[in-house]
C-alpha cells in the first residue's frame, strides 16, 4: 500500500533531506529548507519512449534548421545575437512590473507572420490577455491557452506545430507525473525539463517567464538558469521610465548585451541609442560629473559617472558606490591619495552611475578618479569630454580593449575632447590636462 511521508528540499539548489537543515551542505544557503510530501510505493506513469536518432555529420546538419528568427526589435534582436534560433529556450526574468508579460507579448505578436504562435497564460485568464492586449494595440493571431497542465498542452502543440511558445510563467504550470505542486522546485525542474525536449524535438522557439526572489534572484533552483539557453534579466526600478534588459547567459552570441526600453500606454519602445539617455544634457552638467567610453558586451556606450566629496563628521569617512564595484572605488581614491595628493581622509565619498547602469569593466577608473577630483576640487569638467583608462596602482594608465570603438561612439555624439592611455600617461597628467 503507498504511504506519505515528508522530505525537506532546498528552494535554492533543490538539494533533498530526510530532515529539516538551516544550511544547505551543497549551496550553502540559510533558512532555504521547505516541507514537501511524498508518497512512497506509489505506481508512476510510464512515460512514451521516443524513438533516438542515429548522430549525424556535423556537415549533413541543414543550414536552414539554425537560420535565426528575427522578431522586428532590432536591438532586441542584437541582444540575442541576431535573432532567436529556433529550438532555443528563452528565459526572461525580472521584478514584478517590470515588463516581462508585456515584452512576451509583444514578440508573441511580431512572430506570429511566421507561422503559429502560442501563449501559454497560466497566470491570466483568455479575457484577461485579451485586455492586456487591446491595451498594447496588439492585433495578431496568436493562440492563448490559460492552461496550467503542461503536459497536455504539449501534447497539443506537438498537432500544432507552432513556431514559437510562450510560457507566463514557469512558476504556474505543472506536470501529473511529478509529485509535487506547481510553482515547487521539482515541478520547475521537470516542467523545463519537459520544455527543452520539446523545443529540441520540434524546432519551436520557446520563451519563458520565470519571476524573480526577494534577493534578486530568478525563483526556483539554479538549475533551471543551466538548462535553458539564454537567460534575459530586466535591471533597473521598475516604477521607472526605462527598462534595461541584459543578457546574463547566451549560448548563441555574447553576454552582456543590453536593450534599453522605454514604458508607455502602448507597452515597451525600444531606444535606438542609449547613449544619449545615459550621458544626459551637457549644459547641465555641473562638478563631479564625467562621461566614461564604455563597451557593454559587444557595444560602445557612453555613461555619465557622478562623484559627491565633502567633509565627514564622523570618525570614519564613508566611501558608498551605486553600479560600480566598491573595492575599486576604494582603490581608485587610495591612488588618487598616495599618487596625486588628494587628501580625501576626512572626505565622504560617494559614487554613481546615471541612469541606473552597472559598470564593472577596468576601462571606467579614468573616469571615476576624473570625477572624484572634479568634485573635490568643485571645478566642473569640460562639456565635450569623454574619459577611459584602467587605473594602475603606481597611478599610471593601462590601455583597454576596443579603444577606436569607444572614440568612434564619442565623436558620433559630439564629444571632441579624449582623454585616455593613448594621451596620457599616469593620473597626474589626467589631472593637468582636466583642470588646465
Amino acid at each position: 500500500m503507498p504511504r506519505t511521508r515528508s522530505i525537506y528540499f532546498c528552494s535554492a539548489c533543490g538539494f533533498e533531506s530526510p530532515r529539516w537543515l538551516g544550511r544547505c551542505p551543497q549551496c550553502e544557503a540559510w533558512n532555504s529548507f521547505d516541507e514537501r510530501p511524498i508518497t512512497v510505493g506509489a505506481a508512476q506513469p510510464a512515460r512514451s519512449l521516443r524513438r533516438v536518432e542515429a548522430p549525424v555529420p556535423l556537415r549533413a546538419i541543414d543550414e536552414k534548421s539554425v537560420e535565426r528568427i528575427t522578431t522586428g526589435l532590432q536591438e532586441f534582436d542584437l541582444l540575442l545575437g541576431g535573432g532567436i534560433v529556433p529550438g532555443s529556450l528563452t528565459l526572461i526574468g525580472g521584478a514584478p512590473g517590470a515588463g516581462k508579460s508585456t515584452l512576451a507579448l509583444q514578440i508573441a505578436a511580431r512572430l506570429c507572420s511566421r507561422g503559429p504562435v502560442v501563449y501559454l497564460c497560466g497566470e491570466e485568464s483568455a479575457g484577461q490577455v485579451k485586455l492586456r492586449a487591446r491595451r498594447l494595440n496588439v492585433d495578431a493571431d496568436v493562440l492563448v491557452a490559460s492552461e496550467t497542465n503542461l503536459r497536455g498542452v504539449l501534447e497539443q502543440l506537438d498537432r500544432t506545430a507552432p513556431v514559437a511558445l510562450v510560457v507566463d510563467s514557469i512558476q504556474t504550470v505543472w506536470l501529473p507525473e511529478s509529485e509535487s505542486y506547481a510553482g515547487s522546485v521539482t515541478q520547475i525542474r521537470d516542467c523545463t525539463h519537459a520544455l527543452m525536449e520539446f523545443s529540441k524535438r520540434s524546432g519551436c522557439a520557446t520563451l519563458v517567464v520565470g519571476h524573480v526572489t526577494k534577493d534578486g534572484a530568478i525563483a526556483g533552483p539554479r538549475l533551471l538558469e543551466h538548462l535553458v539557453d539564454t537567460v534575459l534579466y530586466f535591471e533597473g526600478e521598475a516604477n521607472g521610465e526605462y527598462r534595461i534588459l541584459r543578457a546574463y547567459k547566451n549560448r548563441f552570441g555574447s553576454i552582456d548585451e543590453i536593450c534599453v526600453f522605454a514604458m508607455g500606454d502602448a507597452g515597451l519602445r525600444e531606444i535606438e541609442n542609449p547613449s544619449e539617455l545615459f550621458v544626459g544634457h551637457r549644459a547641465e552638467r555641473a562638478s563631479g560629473s564625467c562621461i566614461v567610453a564604455s563597451i557593454l558586451g559587444s557595444r560602445p556606450l557612453l555613461l555619465e559617472v557622478q562623484a559627491l566629496v565633502g567633509e565627514t563628521t564622523l570618525g570614519t569617512p564613508r566611501r558608498l558606490a551605486n553600479n560600480v564595484d566598491q573595492q575599486r572605488l576604494a582603490m581608485i581614491i587610495a591612488v588618487l591619495e598616495r599618487r596625486s595628493g588628494l587628501q580625501l581622509g576626512n572626505h565622504d565619498v560617494y559614487v554613481s552611475v546615471a541612469g541606473g547602469l552597472r559598470v564593472v569593466e577596468p576601462a571606467a577608473d579614468l573616469g571615476i578618479a576624473l570625477a572624484i577630483a572634479s568634485s573635490f576640487r568643485n571645478v566642473a569638467l569640460s562639456g565635450d569630454a569623454v574619459a577611459y583608462g584602467e587605473l594602475g596602482l603606481s597611478g599610471e594608465l593601462r590601455a583597454v580593449s576596443a579603444a577606436a570603438r569607444r572614440e568612434s561612439e564619442a565623436r558620433k555624439l559630439g564629444y571632441r575632447t579624449i582623454w585616455s592611455p593613448q594621451t596620457l600617461r599616469d593620473v597626474d597628467d589626467a589631472l593637468r590636462r582636466a583642470f588646465a
